[in-house]
């Protein structure tokens, strides 16, 4: 699943998935208005999709597009556990190509204008055969071939351990996947053989589906590895050293040597905090793109992006983030020509409580800190306006509608300051004469850690009030850069923010099973970890649904995480453009080749 500021996992979800967004999520499908005659429905489709591929489509020159969401993009290699999140996904869905994409809805299609085909050629074991169609090359004209597939596994299966046996050499966000591939070897330059010592449905996950596929040559170039292929998880410590410290690092931000595209759109430029300037890849394998160029806005205050795409300073708006202000707004303005839409996507808003801080080892504390959490007025307050049929959030691996989906704490977090305060005092806590509760001298006080998002300070500000009442002082710690670092290093408290799911279970395992990349706040739950083990062995994604569910479960049960409420997507565009969707995974970009003039 992925941070939203706003990572993979087994099955293939039917009609809804979990990246930190999918079929138009729970409840009541898309709310819009506006000129659209196609409707937001049918925005959802891909213009180059035809049954199971895409293929780019010939569009005509539209000139120059600016585009807001609601915060920056960061990072080139969006693959590090210290710096995946959707915001830099938002933006390199153009840039960096990929065998599988997904639609508006969420449907995952072979990118045919860079592969040929992607195939199981045997079942026992797995193997699956990636055929890269020839003449794919990256803007600064080397091959996209099979070199930049095995960097990805080599990178992305944590096999590769320093000395001391139990820490790797690659920072990766996730190795859901990888790390079950035997065998990675590539037969010809246009040709992938991966074979798996374990089954693995979700391999339509893999390569690129996270940002993963990155350029090999530039890195042999920097390291002086003549041959990335010939370095695997056993070579020798100087060697993947020199490697793993480039790829760690060496994509960081945007460098125009070392970041060049593999898809329909180059990096221009990029202004840190604020913006990143797409402009159209000569060397793009596939037909031109309507837009010349794409500027990607970043302006946290969603009313203030109302004002930009009012003003036309921008024809698209998307948050993931949305301001019920800023809608009631935009759902007055399809007479001015602007087309409005919002949804509830893959994506949930949580509390991720830290383990390693000795207060919330007290399971009793996590308990009362769930239980005086009003999510009805959280969610009446903040999201119905936007979303008018939202309701509080109840698992962390299965959105509502979709097999699987279970309820598992609505009899955990009740909304009930005297529930919390009988946890407490029972549990040795006595209240103060201040109100607050205290216990050998240590008053029940901690911070929520999140962004400068102003839904986020709200949200802190109800919880205050919320669990005031039950003794419990919570303490607002707003950091713009909070996502940046701080919550992949585990420094806070409590952490609110979203986690983006692209459509495959398996996403989860990365988050929640002991000691994995995004495991970030230590929860560690040995029958979760157990199920967890059992479900990415399935083949068939239906068997694989029982293991997610007693993963879902065991982990709710833990106290450790708290999940909110589904933050609709918002997105809203002029009629300068024939339409926009924000897709859940991949943004308001995942289409933006396609833009073109109404009527064009």
């Amino acid at each position: 699943m992925r941070r939203s500021k706003a990572i993979p996992a087994i099955a293939v979800m039917a009609g809804a998935a979990l990246m930190l967004t999918a079929c138009g999520g729970s409840g009541g499908g898309d709310q819009g208005n506006g000129s659209n005659g196609g409707g937001l429905a049918g925005a959802a489709v891909a213009k180059g999709e035809s049954g199971d591929t895409y293929t780019a489509p010939k569009v005509s020159d539209i000139g120059p597009v600016t585009v807001s969401t609601d915060k920056p993009f960061t990072a080139y290699n969006n693959a590090t556990a210290d710096a995946n999140q959707s915001y830099n996904t938002f933006a390199l869905i153009q840039v960096l190509a990929r065998p599988f994409i997904p639609d508006g809805n969420n449907k995952v299609l072979l990118n045919k204008d860079v592969m040929d085909s992607v195939d199981v050629t045997s079942t026992n074991p797995q193997t699956i055969t990636w055929k890269i169609k020839k003449g794919v090359t990256w803007s600064d004209g080397a091959p996209w071939n099979c070199k930049d597939f095995y960097l990805t596994y080599l990178a992305d299966s944590g096999l590769a351990m320093k000395p001391d046996g139990k820490t790797a050499y690659f920072n990766a966000a996730s190795t859901t996947g990888y790390s079950q591939i035997s065998s990675a070897k590539c037969q010809d330059d246009q040709t992938m053989v991966t074979t798996f010592s374990t089954p693995f449905a979700d391999y339509k996950s893999l390569f690129g589906f996270s940002d993963d596929l990155l350029p090999a040559h530039i890195l042999e170039k920097q390291t002086g590895v003549s041959d990335i292929t010939q370095v695997t998880p056993q070579s020798s410590a100087d060697v993947l050293t020199k490697v793993s410290d480039f790829w760690n690092t060496g994509w960081k931000g945007f460098k125009a040597d070392l970041a060049p595209a593999s898809g329909p759109y180059m990096i221009k430029d990029w202004a840190q905090g604020s913006s990143i300037t797409l402009v159209r890849n000569p060397k793009w394998a596939g037909n031109p793109g309507g837009p010349s160029q794409i500027t990607l806005k970043a302006i946290p205050d969603s009313n203030a992006q109302v004002q930009a795409l009012q003003n036309n300073e921008e024809q698209v708006l998307s948050s993931a983030q949305p301001d019920s202000n800023a809608a009631t707004t935009l759902q007055g303005l399809g007479s001015s020509g602007i087309t409005y839409g919002a949804n509830a996507g893959l994506n949930f808003e949580h509390l991720d409580l830290q383990l390693k801080r000795p207060i919330f080892q007290d399971i009793a504390v996590r308990k009362a800190f769930g239980e005086c959490i009003n999510r009805n007025e959280l969610v009446d307050k903040l999201i119905k306006q936007v979303q008018p049929d939202a309701k509080p959030f109840n698992s962390l691996l299965f959105f509502p509608g979709s097999p699987g989906y279970a309820d598992n704490y609505s009899d955990k977090l009740t909304a009930s300051a005297d529930t919390a305060k009988k946890t407490l005092t029972d549990d040795g806590w006595a209240l103060g004469p201040d109100g607050i509760m205290a216990k050998n001298g240590q008053k029940l006080s901690f911070k929520i850690s999140h962004t400068d998002i102003p839904r986020r300070k709200q949200t802190v500000a109800l919880i205050q009030s919320e669990c005031k009442a039950a003794g419990i002082d919570v303490q607002d710690d707003t950091d713009p850069n909070f996502l940046d670092k701080r919550v992949s290093d585990g420094d806070y408290d409590v952490a609110l923010f979203a986690w983006s799911v692209p459509p495959f279970h398996s996403s989860s395992v990365a988050t929640y099973h002991t000691g994995q990349g995004q495991n970030w706040n230590g929860i560690s739950d040995k029958t979760a970890d157990d199920a967890f083990d059992q479900a990415v062995k399935q083949t068939d994604p239906a068997a694989a649904v029982p293991f997610y569910q007693a993963a879902d479960k065991a982990l709710s049960e833990t106290y450790s995480t708290f999940p909110l409420f589904q933050p609709p997507n918002m997105w809203a565009y002029t009629g300068d453009i024939d339409r926009a969707y924000f897709q859940s995974y991949f943004g308001a970009l995942w289409n933006a080749n396609e833009w073109q003039k109404p009527n064009s």
